[in-house]
């Protein structure tokens, strides 16, 4: 078992950044495959961005490519998603998640774990 919390969501203006982080519960943060999600009202929960245990291996939604950037700290049991160049359309609540293994998955009904969420508001 794990529990995640986020925190770091806010308000901000287009074409400002900010800093989620999800800590997890648990002594085995570093054998789970984590991964950030986000959904806006009447969508979809969509993926975002995943790291693999060691972050060896990451991946990014193409909407995000080269403006958000995931990394983990396993003595700390916490991922970080640092989101730069936001616009608008980022508008979401923020879902941490995590699941077994060790490889992509970008299904949100595939990962065992979420956390409750923080909200991202880009205003234009």
């Amino acid at each position: 078992q794990v529990q995640l919390v986020e925190s770091g969501g806010g308000l901000v203006q287009a074409g400002g950044s900010l800093r989620l982080s999800c800590t997890a519960s648990g002594r085995t943060f570093s054998r789970y495959f984590m991964a950030w999600f986000r959904q806006s009202p009447g969508k979809e929960r969509e993926f975002v961005t995943a790291i693999t245990w060691n972050g060896d291996r990451i991946y990014y939604a193409d909407s995000v490519k080269g403006r958000f950037t995931i990394s983990r700290d396993n003595t700390k049991n916490t991922v970080y998603l640092q989101m730069n160049s936001l616009k608008p359309e980022d508008t979401a609540v923020y879902y941490c998640a995590a699941r077994g293994g060790n490889y992509y998955n970008s299904v949100a009904g595939e990962y065992n774990y979420w956390g409750q969420g923080t909200q991202v508001t880009v205003s234009s």
